[in-house]
C-alpha cells in the first residue's frame, strides 16, 4: 500500500523536504533503492551512499539533509521514524480467524474473537487465548496458559503449562517458554536428584522473543520478563531470572538462574551472566563479556578479549600465563629495593 510523503511526515513527526505528493510503497537500502522506495540513513558510515541513491525518499537527520539528492524526511531519530514507516508500508498479513481442521484445541480452552489457530497447533486444557491472536502451525500452548490480545505465537513455538504472556507480544519460531529450570541436588556418590520446578514464566506486554530462545520456568517463583523486552535468537534465560522493562539482549547471551537484570539495559551478544547477580537499570554491556559480579551503577561495561592478529594473540596468551610469576618477581624486587632504601 503506497503512502504520500505528506501523510508520512504528519504521522511520524518529520520535516518534509521535497514533493509532498510523492508516493512510496516499500522500503529498501540506500544502495539498492529505486523509484517508489523509502530508505534511511542513521549510521554515518553509510553517508557515502547517499549521493548516488535512487530512492524516492530518505529518512535522515538534519545534518545530512543538505546532501540528499532526493526528497527526504528529516527526523531527530531517523531509525525510530524509519521503524514506524516500515511497519506501515509492510504490515503483517491479516489474520484468518478460525481453527484449522488439523489443529487440536481442548474443549475447555477459550479462544478470543478473531483468533487464528493454524494446522498442527495444539491448545491445551483451560488455556485462555485473547482476541486477534495468531497460533502458528505446530505451535503448542500448554494447559492453563494465558495469552493476551494481539499476540503472536509463531510456528513451532512451545509454551509449557501455565505460561502467561501479555498483549501484543511475539514468540518466534521454535522458542521454548517454560521448560524446567536446571535444578538438581547432589547426593552421596555424586548422584543427582531433580528439584521440581513448580513456578512458571510471566511475560509482559509488547515483548518479542526470538527464534530458538529458551526461557526456563521458575523453581518456586516465576521467571519474569518485563514489558517491552527484546530477546534475540538463541538466548538462554535460566530459572527465576527477572528482566526489567525495555531491556534488549542480543543473540547467544546466557543468564544463569536467579539473576536480576534492570530496566532499559542493553546486553551484547554472547554475554554470559553468573547466577544470583543484580544488574542496575540502564546498564550497557558489550558483546562477549563474562559478568561474574553484580553491577550497581548505570554505565558502559566490557569484559571480552577482542580478536587480534593470530601471531600477536599467541604471544599475549603466553604472557598472560606468565603474569603471576612476573608479579611475584616484581614484588620481590620492590621488597629488596625498600630494604636498600631503609639501610
Amino acid at each position: 500500500m503506497g503512502m504520500s510523503l505528506a501523510m508520512l511526515a504528519v504521522r511520524h513527526g518529520c520535516e518534509l523536504h521535497g514533493d509532498p505528493d510523492t508516493i512510496v510503497d516499500h522500503v529498501a537500502t540506500l544502495a539498492g533503492a529505486g523509484p517508489g522506495a523509502l530508505a534511511f540513513l542513521a549510521n554515518p558510515r553509510y553517508r557515502t551512499q547517499l549521493a548516488a541513491t535512487r530512492a524516492s525518499c530518505v529518512v535522515l537527520d538534519a545534518e545530512s539533509a543538505a546532501a540528499c539528492p532526493v526528497a527526504c524526511l528529516v527526523s531527530g531519530n531517523p531509525y525510530l521514524s524509519y521503524a514506524g514507516i516500515a511497519a506501515e508500508l509492510h504490515p503483517p498479513p491479516p489474520l484468518r480467524p478460525g481453527v484449522a481442521a488439523q489443529a487440536c484445541v481442548a474443549d475447555s480452552a477459550v479462544l478470543g474473537a478473531g483468533t487464528q489457530v493454524d494446522a498442527g497447533a495444539v491448545v491445551g486444557e483451560d488455556a485462555r487465548i485473547g482476541a486477534r491472536v495468531l497460533i502458528g502451525a505446530n505451535a503448542v500452548v500448554g494447559a492453563g496458559c494465558l495469552v493476551g490480545d494481539d499476540s503472536r505465537i509463531m510456528p513451532g513455538a512451545i509454551l509449557y503449562d501455565r505460561v502467561r504472556i501479555g498483549r501484543r507480544s511475539t514468540i518466534h519460531a521454535n522458542a521454548v517458554i517454560g521448560a524446567d529450570g536446571f535444578g538438581n541436588a547432589r547426593g552421596p556418590g555424586g548422584v543427582w536428584t531433580k528439584v521440581p520446578q513448580v513456578g512458571s514464566v510471566a511475560i509482559g506486554d509488547d515483548v518479542e522473543i526470538g527464534a530458538l530462545t529458551s526461557v526456563d520456568r521458575g523453581a518456586i517463583d516465576d521467571t519474569t520478563i518485563g514489558n517491552g523486552v527484546r530477546l534475540d535468537n538463541q538466548i538462554q534465560i535460566g530459572h527465576n531470572v527477572v528482566i526489567g522493562e525495555h531491556t534488549a539482549m542480543a543473540a547467544q547471551a546466557g543468564v544463569s538462574g536467579s539473576t536480576r537484570i534492570g530496566a532499559r539495559c542493553i546486553i551484547g551478544g554472547r554475554t554470559a551472566f553468573a547466577g544470583h547477580l543484580s544488574i542496575a537499570d540502564d546498564v550497557v554491556i558489550t558483546g562477549g563479556a563474562n559478568v561474574t559480579h553484580s553491577i550497581d551503577k548505570p554505565g558502559l561495561y566490557s569484559g571480552a578479549i577482542p580478536a587480534d592478529e593470530a601471531r600477536s594473540w599467541r604471544k599475549n596468551a603466553v604472557r598472560f600465563g606468565q603474569l603471576d610469576a612476573a608479579i611475584r618477581r616484581l614484588q620481590a624486587l620492590e621488597a629488596a629495593q625498600r630494604g636498600q632504601d631503609e639501610s
